[in-house]
């Protein structure tokens, strides 16, 4: 998604060679992406947009509605790239990028696997709340039950949410931790963040 018709044709050309993915759609806004969400397994975002929105905004309107996003930038402004990346984004790769690079980015998002590049570690490590994951009250309440041991099944049913649903929070929940520089591969190492981040109270001696 870019609000340039340039740069829309260049990508749409970029993937035109590969069976295995299928552009939906080239819009300059987000919002004119409600009508086909349901069919995306994927958003490539531009960092900005000339329609005044915040690439923050934007990440969030996209991730309210189940939609993985990457973000493909210029990577000149760094504090956009942590913004992009606090708001729970897949990856960002930068337009510069062979098209190798960047076909192999949107097929590793949009089987939801997170593609770390050294600009985005770059950013990350000069981001003043690295430490911090950043996590949505919802993602808190979800990561409280199920790191105390509850089964999907039963995490759902507390958080009245589809236990698909918990599974999805739980690997964004473990994305934002890896970016975060305190990556939580297991179900113990879960409990620990919670307990770091006071979500749950440490155990008793």
């Amino acid at each position: 998604m870019d609000d340039h018709e340039t740069v829309q044709l260049g990508f749409a050309s970029l993937l035109g060679h590969c069976a295995d993915i299928s552009l939906q759609a080239s819009v300059a806004s987000v919002h004119e992406l409600e009508a086909v969400a349901d069919d995306l397994d994927l958003v490539v975002l531009d960092v900005r947009l000339s329609d005044g929105s915040t690439v923050d905004e934007n990440v969030a309107w996209l991730r309210e509605r189940g939609l993985n996003v990457l973000v493909f930038t210029a990577a000149d402004n760094a504090s956009e790239v942590r913004a992009a990346s606090r708001a729970g984004v897949l990856g960002i790769v930068r337009k510069s990028e062979s098209r190798e690079v960047i076909v192999d980015a949107v097929r590793e998002a949009a089987l939801g696997n997170p593609v770390v590049t050294t600009d985005w570690a770059a950013a990350l490590d000069s981001d003043p709340e690295l430490a911090a994951a950043g996590l949505s009250p919802k993602e808190q309440e979800v990561l409280a039950h199920y790191a105390s041991g509850d089964k999907s099944v039963a995490v759902a049913h507390r958080a009245g949410l589809s236990a698909s649903t918990v599974a999805e929070y739980v690997r964004r929940i473990r994305h934002k931790y890896a970016m975060a520089g305190r990556p939580a591969a297991t179900k113990v190492d879960l409990y620990k963040r919670a307990v770091e981040d006071g979500i749950l109270p440490p155990p008793h001696s």
